[in-house]
């Protein structure tokens, strides 16, 4: 009998291993993937070039400041 569970599990196993994404879904998930970090990326470049190119208004009112 318990030869007969040993076999059943090992069987379970091999069947939940053979389930997984292909090759094809594994590399489309990889572009997916690379696609959303490149626009990511992008998108921080772009904010930091913005930042870059329009410094902060030195001449702005001190809230703090009393009158």
């Amino acid at each position: 009998m318990k030869k007969l569970l040993v076999i059943a599990t090992g069987f379970m196993f091999l069947g939940l291993v053979s389930c997984g994404p292909s090759a094809e879904e594994k590399q489309k998930m990889e572009e997916q993937l690379k696609v959303a970090a490149d626009s990511a990326a992008n998108a921080l470049l772009q904010q930091a070039s913005d930042a870059v190119a329009a410094p902060a208004d030195s001449t702005a009112k001190d809230s703090t400041a009393q009158h």
